[in-house]
């Protein structure tokens, strides 16, 4: 039982659940990403319909099911969950409203520009490749990816006992952060911190205090809390709070609820 639970563990882990750490995706991820170039789906090319695309990475790669494809597939088009989306899309993928994306015949997509940087040179043998799932094709085993998708886009995963939680970062901040590395292998936390000041969400909001920024890059684990910002706006004889920007992951929808509840409890006013 005891080699049986480790060996479909570790299968979890790395088939399914958790990014690997040298391009920041999981498996369905990258066979996306893969797919896409493959069938010449660049920047500067036309869109094509989502429903091409997911056919490709079921038929070629990931016979998981279609639904499990596209919704990895919008997620990576859209804006306020990556921080740097590596899709490029065209019709409904959703909203911060919580509001579900259409379905795959009407909508279209591309690669991001950025996309382009995770599969460069992927011809000049700098990467392996592997058999697929049926022995009939090859796919990379990993994306030679030029910037580091991992910590600039983060990454959440549960697997079977561990799961991780990553949260995006500042492309310009990561960067300085192994320019410093380079040159100074052995350089501290504290040097490291002095570019990367701590995460940066695609919805913006505060983060309140550096403590938990701090445990979570010396230990692996650190809880944060993000307020949304606001600002005081003068309407007449009364002031009025401006929600501008919220915390990550937050359906707006809900929140708007919530504070509708608050309302009529009368604990706002």
């Amino acid at each position: 039982m005891k080699k049986s639970f480790l060996a479909y563990s570790m299968a979890v882990i790395v088939g399914r659940a958790l990014p690997d750490v040298r391009d920041g995706f999981k498996p369905v991820h990258r066979r996306i990403i893969y797919t896409m170039f493959e069938n010449g789906l660049y920047p500067n090319k036309p869109y094509r319909k989502c429903a091409d695309t997911v056919g490709s990475v079921l038929g070629r790669y990931h016979p998981h099911g279609d639904a499990s494809v596209y919704d990895a597939m919008v997620r990576l088009a859209q804006g306020f969950s990556l921080r740097y989306p590596l899709i490029d899309g065209h019709g409904n993928f959703g909203s911060i409203d919580g509001d579900p994306p259409a379905a795959y015949r009407y909508t279209e997509s591309r690669l991001g520009k950025l996309a382009l940087q995770m599969v460069q040179d992927i011809d000049c043998e700098t990467v392996d490749f592997c058999s697929n799932y049926d022995d009939r094709l090859k796919e990379p085993v990993v994306l030679p990816s030029r910037f580091p998708n991992l910590l600039v886009n983060g990454s959440v995963g549960i697997a079977v006992g561990m799961a991780t939680n990553i949260p995006p970062h500042n492309l310009g901040e990561v960067v300085d952060a192994i320019n410093l590395l380079i040159e100074n292998p052995d350089a501290s936390l504290d040097e490291l911190m002095t570019c990367i000041k701590g995460p940066d969400f695609p919805t913006g909001a505060t983060i309140m205090g550096r403590a938990g920024i701090r445990a979570a890059y010396a230990t692996g684990r650190g809880k944060i809390i993000v307020r949304a910002k606001t600002d005081i706006e003068e309407h007449g004889n009364h002031q009025q709070i401006v929600v501008t920007e919220i915390p990550y992951m937050v359906n707006k929808a809900r929140m708007i609820e919530g504070i509708a509840d608050l309302v009529k409890e009368k604990r706002i006013e």
